[in-house]
């Protein structure tokens, strides 16, 4: 048995076999106990080290052939895969609780099981045809076949299926770079290629139009995990031509640009996140502030740098697991997700409400909360090289927080003799308990992310020196 075929191969047949299961409920339990048994095999199995059980001895082999590429992952992947496959087990136990029908799950496990094989795949450049597909798994989640895609869908699939054939281009062009480092013109060619394809990957301003738009229109849950899911991976894929590309890391004028671009997300993010009357939309702009942040923590002039970027991986996945859920539940009563359906919401949806405001505390990076940690060190790191790089940063994390007071303010406004009430299932409202508990042991407790941490450098072992 091989890594790859445990958690790449296994969680694909698991999904197809779940795909025929009619009961929501049940695909949403299969599903959960699936990737939570993955997580732990994880945590607990190492790879190509040889275990005794009784009297047997077995290994489970890094590498499996497929195809003519090779699939590898190493023991320093562990941590790397209990953290995705832990992060989808609550999408998945969440699936019933949000309304969400039972293909989510099957889909779910197949856009993960892809996303998996991108970062495993050898040589890596082949990792953008698994996003790709991974992209077009989305499509059936987000529209229906009865239903007219919007414009927000169609701008999704355009931009993520033009960034495949830059980042391959890229790639043929920067083997030639390799053989002849001196040739500037080929080197800047290959940069420019090569940051249009992520540009479109992680929907660098202005090509982030299609997130707010799809969440409008869209389900708020399959939105949240298409957040999640896509931009987590993709900023695994660059961080491995960071790694592998030395001219990238050293490059003067790209390192400033790629600056640039994610401050100039950060702060435009938290600018229109201030200004937004939708509950949607309010959390695309937000998932927009947090791709800046990680993007700048990639090119952060710091040996932490790796793991500041993996500090603000984690907390993403709970934030916005919480947050989409409890959109959802709110949905229920609310259409469309606007200031002026959800207000008074407070008194009749109190836990949804809690969780939603919650995780998006926790996106700017209040105290106690799990996105503090990562935030306080990217922020130390990038004020001690500019004061201009932390102003902006607190430009767009005030334009988050204004978007987060304004949301409170309108979830209060009941009138003065409305009634509590408690809508939320029990389902619903486990889900979202156990989510904002997480939250706060993250930000109380940041050391529980070391665990996951420790493995990078070997992972990523050039990327800060």
């Amino acid at each position: 048995m091989s890594a790859p075929v445990i958690w790449i191969v296994l969680p694909f047949l698991a999904g197809t076999v779940i795909l025929f299961i009619p009961n929501t409920r049940v695909a949403s339990i299969v599903g959960g106990v699936v990737t939570a048994l993955l997580a732990l095999a994880a945590l607990a199995i190492p790879i190509d080290t040889a275990l005794l059980l009784g009297s047997v001895s077995f290994k489970i082999s890094s590498t499996v052939q497929i195809l003519g590429r090779s699939l590898l992952l190493s023991a320093a992947d562990g941590p790397i895969l209990a953290m995705i496959y832990g992060l989808a087990t609550l999408w998945f136990f969440g699936t019933e609780a949000a309304g969400s029908s039972g293909r989510f799950v099957s889909l779910g496990l197949a856009i993960i099981s892809l996303l998996v094989a991108s970062i495993a795949v050898e040589p890596f450049l082949f990792a953008a045809p698994m996003l790709e597909m991974a992209a077009l798994l989305v499509v059936p989640l987000l529209v229906s076949p009865q239903q007219k895609p919007g414009r927000g869908i169609l701008r999704f699939i355009i931009y993520q299926t033009l960034a495949m054939p830059f980042i391959l281009f890229s790639g043929w062009m920067l083997a030639g770079v390799e053989a002849s480092p001196g040739d500037i013109g080929l080197t800047s060619q290959s940069g420019v290629m090569l940051g249009l394809g992520f540009a479109f990957l992680l929907a660098i301003f202005p090509l982030y139009n299609w997130i707010p738009m799809l969440a409008e229109e869209a389900s708020p849950y399959v939105v949240g995990f298409l957040l999640w899911a896509l931009p987590v991976f993709t900023v695994i894929f660059a961080l491995g031509f960071l790694d592998h590309y030395a001219w990238i890391r050293t490059s003067p004028g790209l390192s400033n640009a790629i600056q640039f671009a994610g401050l100039f997300m950060v702060a435009s993010g938290g600018i229109f996140a201030a200004f937004q009357r939708h509950l949607g939309r309010m959390m695309g702009y937000a998932s927009i502030v947090e791709t800046g942040l990680m993007i700048l923590a990639m090119v952060v002039k710091s040996p932490l740098s790796v793991e500041i970027t993996f500090m603000l991986l984690i907390p993403r996945g709970l934030e916005l697991t919480v947050w989409a859920l409890g959109i959802s539940v709110i949905q229920k009563s609310a259409q469309p997700l606007r200031f002026s359906s959800i207000q008074g919401l407070a008194r009749t949806y109190p836990i949804a409400v809690g969780a939603l405001v919650l995780a998006h505390l926790s996106t700017i990076g209040f105290p106690l909360l799990a996105g503090f940690p990562a935030r306080l060190v990217l922020w130390e790191e990038l004020a001690s090289q500019s004061l201009i790089y932390a102003f902006w940063i607190l430009v767009g994390l005030f334009g988050l927080l204004t978007g987060a007071v304004r949301t409170l303010a309108v979830f209060v406004m009941a009138p003065e003799k409305t009634p509590w009430a408690w809508n939320e299932s029990w389902a619903q409202s486990v889900m979202l308990g156990v989510g904002v508990i997480v939250l706060f042991a993250i930000g109380l407790f940041p050391q529980t992310m070391q665990p996951f941490l420790s493995s990078l450098p070997a992972l990523f072992e050039h990327i800060g020196q």
